[in-house]
């Protein structure tokens, strides 16, 4: 760390997220950059995050009320790998072709061999992140995704299933994520939850908040297996039109989580006025403020976050207002998952 560096003064950018000075070997959280949105079904652009966020954070205030000299956490920013960024590109162009010939009426049968090249990229992507997030766990450090698309943690989530006996996963999304292989991509953005709950053996339930937009066979899922604990828009609204404070709601929301929690967070979990290019976005959500609350009220229940993942976030011209949210929301994950607040009461 350089002994020069000023928390107070303009942030100097460094290619380190929030313009810190740590380094991986002294971080005690490190940041996995994956630029990754090739099976994307609506709108692109979550590759771009990751860079996006860096160059954001550089001017987010390093003083948190909630946190004891925040900017000495030790957050560090493993290298962004280039070859992930070729990779999607190059995988992009073949989902292009296979969605507009699925919108054309062509069958998932037709398209194998197509399909089995996107789904052999989604593989490597997650044996990369894995093998990436596995290394620095091992070092006794808080890995955290920042996306990409929301199949991008699905490495880290695998890892961690190595390392606890049992976690569950506080879920922050619009959509519920419980598709089968959705438009035939094994690991779509819309099918994490689903693989999580059919390929991880250590995840004892998943806790959905603010899901909002989903199909017949997920609101199945969501109702039969008992591993799921939904959340919905609708039901948070229900609740709050009919006198339910959100601190109340916060709690029954934490109280369904177990001891070990990581949490999985796509930008379109909160209101579009936060994430207007997000590529699903979904009218209603949580506020802002809402989820820093819920995120500060898990830090303080005494439960332990193992991991975090911050995905969807959608660059989009010359507009910085996507990132700047990101930037500060995953400043607040740091945080509030490193475990510094200052006291134990609201």
């Amino acid at each position: 760390m350089s002994l020069s560096f000023n928390p107070n003064a303009i942030g100097e950018p460094n290619g380190n997220y929030f313009a810190l000075p740590y380094t991986l070997d002294e971080a005690a959280v490190a940041l996995l950059s994956v630029p990754w949105d090739a099976t994307a079904s609506y709108g692109t652009g979550a590759h771009k995050a990751p860079e996006a966020i860096i160059r954001a954070s550089a001017q987010v205030d390093l003083y948190d009320a909630d946190v004891e000299d925040a900017w000495t956490i030790k957050i560090g920013t493993i290298p962004l790998d280039a070859a992930l960024d070729k990779l999607n590109r190059r995988t992009r162009l073949m989902t292009d072709l296979i969605i507009a010939k699925l919108e054309s009426g062509t069958a998932e049968t037709q398209l194998a061999a197509e399909l089995e090249a996107v789904n052999a990229a989604s593989d490597k992507i997650n044996e990369t992140v894995y093998r990436t997030a596995k290394q620095y766990i091992n070092e006794c450090k808080l890995v955290a995704v920042v996306g990409g698309e929301h199949s991008a943690p699905f490495g880290l989530l695998k890892a961690l299933d190595e390392k606890y006996e049992a976690f569950g996963i506080l879920h922050i999304d619009a959509h519920a994520d419980l598709r089968k292989a959705y438009e035939g991509f094994t690991y779509s953005h819309a099918s994490i939850m689903y693989n999580v709950l059919h390929q991880l053996t250590h995840v004892t339930n998943i806790v959905q908040v603010a899901v909002r937009d989903y199909c017949d066979d997920e609101a199945t899922l969501m109702e039969t297996d008992p591993r799921v604990t939904a959340f919905t828009d609708a039901a948070l609204q229900h609740a709050a039109f009919n006198g339910t404070p959100w601190a109340k709601q916060s709690n029954d929301i934490i109280a369904a989580l177990p001891a070990n929690v990581y949490i999985s967070f796509d930008i379109d979990g909160l209101m579009s006025e936060n994430c207007p290019h997000t590529g699903t976005p979904v009218p209603g959500g949580l506020t802002y403020n809402q989820a820093v609350y819920l995120l500060k009220a898990l830090a303080q229940s005494g439960k332990h976050i193992i991991g975090f993942d911050l995905c969807e976030v959608a660059p989009a011209g010359n507009s910085e207002w996507d990132a700047n949210v990101g930037a500060r929301l995953l400043f607040k994950l740091c945080c509030y998952a490193h475990g510094t607040l200052k006291n134990n009461n609201f």
